[in-house]
C-alpha cells in the first residue's frame, strides 16, 4: 500500500510517471514553483490538518490548482499536500540558504529599518548584489554572516540542530518559530547535505544505517521511538518533544526512561549517519 504523503495523487489528478494510478485520473506533469512567503504549512487536504511546514525559496511541483488552493509534491522530501495558491511563484534558482537560526529581511541595507520578514534556518534566496554588512535578495537585504552559498554545507548536524535550542515544540513544524522532533532532525540534515524525509518513521528507515553491534551511542546517533526522534550530542539527547514544549538537551539516559515510562516505550531504532 502506498504511503499517502509521498504519493503525488488526489482524487481527480497523478503526476504523470507515477505508476499504476486508480482509474478515473487525469495525468499531469505539474510545473515548477516555489514558496514565496516565510514559511506556509503544507495541508492534508484544503483547509486542513498540517502534516508539515514549507519555507522561502523550497522549489515544489504544483499537480492542481483548485478553488485557492495547489496541491504539489515538495522537492526536498517528496511529501505531497496542499498549500495556499498564493503562498506560491515563479520557480527560480536559490543561490544560498539561512545558515543562522533565524534572520530578518531589510528593505535597505540598513539593520536600522523596519524588518520586512523573518526567516528561519535552511530558507533559500537568490542573492542579486552584496555590500559590506548585507546581501541583496529579490525581497530585500539579509546580512551577509546569515547566508551561505549552496553546497556549501556544514559537517555536524547535531551543532546545526543546537542553533535551535530553545525553539517552541509545534507539531509539524520545520522553523524557528516551531519544530517538531522530526523537523529538526530534517533542519540539521539538509544544512549539511544529507537528503533526509519528513517524519520520524521515514526517517527511521532511509538515515545512515542501523547500529546492532553493540557499540555504544555515539555522538551524532539518531534514536527512535514510535514517533519520536532525537541526535546523541555526549550525554544528552538534543531533541524537539512535547515533554519540554521546547527544543532542549536533556540527560540521555533519563530521556530514554522518561520517555519509556510516559508510555512511548523503548528505543525501537539506533542508526548512524
Amino acid at each position: 500500500m502506498s504511503d499517502r504523503r509521498l504519493t503525488p495523487m488526489n482524487d481527480r489528478v497523478v503526476r504523470a510517471d507515477w505508476p499504476d494510478p486508480a482509474p478515473g485520473r487525469a495525468r499531469v506533469e505539474g510545473a515548477a514553483a516555489q514558496v514565496v512567503v516565510p514559511l506556509v504549512d503544507l495541508c492534508r487536504a484544503p483547509n486542513g490538518a498540517r502534516d508539515r511546514q514549507l519555507l522561502l525559496g523550497d522549489g515544489l511541483r504544483v499537480l492542481e490548482r483548485r478553488a485557492g488552493w495547489a496541491f504539489v509534491q515538495a522537492d526536498k522530501d517528496g511529501y505531497v499536500g496542499y498549500v495556499p495558491d498564493g503562498a506560491l511563484g515563479t520557480a527560480s534558482t536559490p543561490t544560498h540558504w539561512v545558515s543562522a537560526p533565524a534572520t530578518h529581511i531589510y528593505p535597505a541595507p540598513d539593520f536600522k529599518q523596519a524588518e520586512r520578514m523573518m526567516l528561519s534556518l535552511g530558507a533559500r534566496l537568490t542573492v542579486i548584489g552584496d555590500s559590506e554588512r548585507f546581501f541583496e535578495t529579490p525581497q530585500g537585504f539579509v546580512p551577509r554572516d546569515h547566508l551561505r552559498k549552496l553546497a556549501d554545507w556544514d559537517s555536524d548536524p547535531v551543532a546545526v540542530a543546537a542553533r535551535l535550542l530553545g525553539t517552541p515544540y509545534l507539531w509539524g513544524g520545520n522553523s524557528r518559530s516551531g519544530i517538531d522532533c522530526s523537523g529538526l532532525v530534517q533542519a540539521a540534515m539538509l544544512a549539511c547535505g544529507v537528503d533526509c524525509a519528513g517524519d520520524s518513521d521515514m526517517q527511521e528507515d532511509g538515515l545512515g544505517h542501523e547500529v546492532t553491534d553493540g557499540s555504544g551511542y555515539r555522538y551524532g546517533d539518531l534514536l527512535f521511538w514510535k514517533g519520536h526522534v532525537g541526535l546523541v550530542a555526549g550525554d544528552t539527547l538534543l531533541h524537539a518533544n512535547a515533554g519540554f514544549m521546547s527544543t532542549v538537551h536533556e540527560p540521555l539516559e533519563a530521556a530514554i526512561r522518561r520517555i519509556r515510562d510516559q508510555g512511548d516505550g523503548e528505543v525501537t531504532r539506533h542508526r548512524r549517519v
